[in-house]
């Protein structure tokens, strides 16, 4: 993961049974950008993949990459 993808605040949350199980992981300050995982740690590495996609993507095609949303802890 670069230090770009380790920026974006990224939200995991459990998937309900019906919908398979597993988890769900959401980029806020990317839209569309979700992935999911049997656990927290694997769609947690799905994610930054997905993130490291969507950047990608956006960049090919000529759209404008927002900066990730700064959080005060």
């Amino acid at each position: 993961m670069t230090m770009a993808e380790r920026d974006y605040t990224v939200i995991i949350h459990p998937n309900a049974p019906e919908g398979g199980g597993g988890f769900v992981t959401l980029a806020p300050d990317l839209p569309g950008c979700m992935s999911n995982g049997e656990t927290r740690e694997e769609a947690a590495r799905n994610a930054s993949d997905t993130i490291r996609a969507w950047i990608d993507e956006a960049i090919h095609l000529g759209r404008a990459v927002p900066a990730p949303t700064q959080h005060v802890a």
